[in-house]
């Protein structure tokens, strides 16, 4: 069993930045790729980032390329959400999420989940 620990989020201006980190402790002694993923009230979550373990290869949705960074820290068992240039409609429930298998970032379906930090934009 792998848990994470989101942190990070608040309340920011349109334009400014916040860093999301996530925390895995348990049995981090695996290999887990990493991804961050969002839910804005009354919508469907949606993939935001994702990085793989193996080959630090990032991959970003459309409407947060360029804004938003994924790193990660593996002596620390730490992934980040780097995100500058927040929009209003960045506002969402941010949550951190990891398995052994890249597919399942991809597919959304990941075996564990964070309990989610929210980030509030205000215009």
């Amino acid at each position: 069993q792998v848990q994470l620990v989101e942190s990070g989020g608040g309340l920011v201006q349109a334009g400014g930045s916040l860093r999301l980190s996530c925390a895995a402790s348990g049995r981090t002694s695996s290999s887990y790729h990493m991804g961050w993923f969002r839910q804005a009230p009354g919508k469907e979550r949606e993939f935001v980032a994702r990085i793989s373990w193996t080959s630090g290869i990032t991959y970003y949705a459309e409407s947060v390329k360029g804004r938003f960074t994924i790193s990660r820290d593996n002596a620390k068992n730490t992934v980040y959400l780097q995100m500058n240039s927040l929009k209003p409609e960045d506002t969402a429930v941010y949550y951190c999420a990891a398995d052994t298998y890249m597919r399942a970032i991809v597919a959304g379906t990941p075996d564990y989940w964070g309990r989610g930090t929210q980030v509030t934009v205000s215009s």
